[in-house]
């Protein structure tokens, strides 16, 4: 097992190739400062460099928040007192957002409460989002006189579509875990006695598989999403396909099934 941490504003537990990360801060429903993000950020470069895990999957502390976005008092004041610490820090969140995409292992938000502002995109950029169905979504970022940042226009157009995007953003609106599954921002919702079964269930299929084969699934899948048309694509996913048809895994898996049939 590799040695993580210690860290100040997040836990990190690593066994049998799941990694789970919680977000600290309850009284402050998990809001996501520089502070916990920094720790976010050496936490999935570690991540990064242990081939060993196959999941990670990431919740809140308590039963109130997964988390309720940034803390809003690190924007106060005039724009003169932030430049140009605040650019570089909204430099530093997409990082950390985007370490989440780009991880080589599957990424899951296990959401059991409010998943708001910065929250939600971190959320949104997890491969999978299971949520308790008391959970409330929304990027209220135009309640206080801004606009959502980190990539998540983008990110959030892509999941759920531009107009319900829009809509979510130009109204400062909340959604419930009905809605957020409808429009595709979840995967599932379940009651809160649920939640724990209902990942960990999750996560045993994704290791029940073959576990490279899910890492390269992910790196064509995101390939394909960042791609300008088919063509470019497939010739991703083809050089994907050939690397995995090459390894150990392929081989013993096919000559399990040839075997068992």
């Amino acid at each position: 097992m590799a040695d993580y941490g210690p860290y100040e504003h997040i836990t990190v537990e690593v066994a049998d190739g799941v990694a789970e990360v919680t977000f600290g801060r309850p009284e402050k429903y998990n809001a996501l400062d520089t502070a916990t993000m920094l720790d976010l950020q050496r936490a999935f470069s570690e991540f990064r460099l242990d081939r060993s895990i196959d999941v990670i999957v990431v919740t809140g502390e308590g039963e109130d928040a997964f988390s309720a976005g940034a803390d809003i008092q690190q924007y106060a004041g005039p724009s003169d007192d932030h430049d140009p610490m605040q650019t570089e820090r909204q430099d530093l969140f997409f990082d950390v957002y985007a370490a989440a995409k780009n991880v080589h292992a599957p990424v899951i938000a296990k959401i059991n409460g409010y998943c708001v502002g910065g929250g939600l995109i971190f959320a949104m950029y997890c491969d999978l989002r299971i949520a308790v169905d008391e959970a409330k979504f929304g990027v209220p970022v135009t309640d206080i006189g801004q606009i959502p940042t980190g990539g998540s226009t983008y990110r959030a157009a892509q999941l759920v579509g531009e107009a319900k995007a829009k809509e979510l953003v130009y109204t400062a609106g909340m959604i419930d875990a009905e809605e957020a599954h409808r429009i595709g921002l979840v995967n599932d919702t379940v009651p809160r006695e649920e939640l724990d079964e209902t990942v960990a269930e999750l996560v045993a299929a994704i290791q029940d598989t073959g576990r490279l084969a899910v890492k390269n699934s992910k790196r064509a899948i995101d390939a394909a999403m960042a791609s300008p048309d088919l063509e470019t694509a497939r010739e991703r996913e083809a050089e994907l396909w050939w690397e995995q048809f090459a390894t150990d895994e392929r081989r013993r898996l096919v000559d399990e099934f040839n075997e068992e049939a």
